[in-house]
């Protein structure tokens, strides 16, 4: 076989003109079409806000979206794929990550301060990919026409401009408002900003092409840039979600149980869920500011990046008397991470590691209780769930939290190397663990709905489905984008005559 080799460019980056214009999504989707193509290619963001992450093979905390983007591309998730990462505790401080590892917290001031040293982290990450791979494709974070945040810009145009790299600006068509989102980004940025900008990409379009395309022709003629493509608006498209709680209704025409999830100021890894909310039996909401909790069968309490501020808001809410009253008409409750810290009686935080230095009461229904410790306890796991049948599960742990007390006795589950995790209640309403992804695992899945009330659950494979749905996404964007132009930018694979494959299909 002949050898392969790449022709062309060596790294792209796609800049949002918002939040969740589909950045994520289109890193995704090109990271796959080029691993289909035989490129060796890998994502990258320099500089990610998210509370939901991910845990690396190399034993780090990365961006849940990159994991997502490390999938298409074939890799397992490296903490070079997101050198830096940042945790919100509170509206003006965040947890600061680099190289996976938790090395402070800090308020938007002196994080601005640190950005010097973050760039030092991005750039090694960035030089080592570059090392190893064919092609690296950039995420930018939020837009790059925050001109409040210009100065000292680790996450858009500041690193395209120092690692030399050309950019493709994605705008969301369902938010309304392209045309202006598209040039108004443009004309914010600097003249060599503006040259670095090779073409836009349009997303989520549904309904007729052709009384969009004037508007595209205005574009180009307005700016001086192609269009190099219209994403169509993909249906029940389910990825993981880089930091927004997904809330799309879901069409399932027969459910035979009701799941709830509380969405807390400071929610974590709220992905966890997704299986749940996917399940076609499963009938799911969130549960958010202002709303009480229905009757269902199950409650879940998710992973929370401030426990105690978390809890204090579930309060305020009501929902302490909701939980208890749930319980009492026989309900379950799953508590995960942070939702499991919230379930004994106290957390302390004695270091001020999420907030005020202090303690505060718990729920109570865990006879244990919880101290935060500086060390993060980052690992990838897998053993059985201590259900009937001990279905098997894998997943991760990603907490600061020390728990103990006699309620542990009871595990929730067991890892492969022995250790017990978790708590059950005597009565068998309360399932509590620190793992992450258990639900992502049919066997676990149908496990705990079964325990939840469900007879015979049909079994469900998320990570199937995430599959299909990576090939689904891939599929449309090939279809919509301008290969031409895109080649000249990214490369493609040749045989070792020069010849190149034909345009996809």
């Amino acid at each position: 076989m002949a050898d392969r080799k790449l022709v062309a460019g060596r790294a792209l980056m796609v800049q949002g003109c918002t939040s969740d214009a589909g950045k994520t999504t289109l890193v995704a989707a090109l990271c796959r079409i080029l691993k289909r193509r035989g490129i060796h290619v890998a994502p990258f963001k320099p500089q990610n806000m998210a509370l939901n992450s991910a845990v690396t093979a190399d034993g780090g905390e990365i961006g849940r979206a990159q994991a997502l983007q490390a999938l298409a591309a074939g890799l397992d998730a490296r903490i070079d794929f997101n050198p830096v990462l940042l945790k919100p505790t509170t509206d003006q401080r965040a947890q600061v990550i680099i190289h996976g590892k938790a090395v402070d917290t800090l308020n938007a001031r002196d994080y601005h301060e640190y950005k010097r040293v973050a760039m030092q982290a991005v750039m090694t990450s960035w030089q080592r990919l570059t090392a190893e791979f064919d092609c690296v494709l950039v995420e930018g974070a939020g837009s790059p026409a925050e001109i409040n945040l210009r100065d000292r810009d680790i996450a858009n145009m500041g690193f395209a401009e120092a690692a030399d790299v050309p950019v493709i600006l994605v705008a969301d068509i369902d938010r309304g408002g392209v045309f202006a989102h598209l040039v108004g980004t443009l004309d914010l940025l600097s003249e060599s900003e503006q040259a670095r900008v090779k073409g836009f990409v349009i997303n989520r379009f549904r309904g007729d092409i052709g009384l969009l395309e004037s508007g595209l022709d205005w574009l180009q003629s307005r700016t001086g840039k192609p269009v190099l493509g219209v994403l169509p608006y993909l249906h029940g498209l389910m990825l993981d979600a880089e930091d927004a709680v997904a809330t799309e209704t879901l069409s399932k025409p027969t459910t035979r149980l009701k799941v709830v999830a509380l969405v807390y100021p400071r929610c974590s890894n709220h992905n966890d869920l997704d299986p749940l909310r996917l399940h076609p039996e499963v009938d799911f909401d969130w549960i958010g500011p202002g709303q009480a909790i229905p009757p269902c069968d199950l409650i879940v309490l998710p992973g929370s990046k401030a426990v105690q501020a978390d809890l204090q808001w579930l309060r305020e809410q009501g929902h302490e008397a909701g939980i208890q009253r749930h319980l009492r008409y026989g309900g379950k409750l799953i508590g995960i991470c942070g939702g499991f810290q919230m379930l004994g009686r106290e957390l302390h935080d004695p270091l001020g590691l999420e907030g005020p230095v202090g303690s505060q009461r718990g729920l109570g229904l865990l006879d244990c209780e919880t101290r935060l410790e500086p060390e993060k306890q980052l690992r990838q796991v897998s053993g059985h769930l201590q259900l009937p049948g001990t279905p098997a599960f894998s997943g991760y742990e990603i907490h600061m939290g020390a728990t103990h007390g006699p309620a542990l006795q009871r595990a929730a589950l067991v890892f492969a190397d022995g250790r017990r995790d978790g708590a059950q209640s005597d009565d068998g309403r309360i399932y509590a663990s620190y793992c992450h992804g258990i639900f992502d695992h049919p066997q676990a899945l149908s496990g705990l709905l079964a325990w939840a009330g469900m007879d015979s659950p049909l079994t469900a494979d998320f990570a199937q489905r995430r599959e299909a749905d990576i090939e689904r996404l891939a599929d449309a964007t090939e279809a919509a984008l301008d290969w031409g132009v895109l080649d000249n930018l990214i490369g493609r694979v040749a045989d070792d005559t020069g010849s190149r494959p034909g345009p996809p299909p």
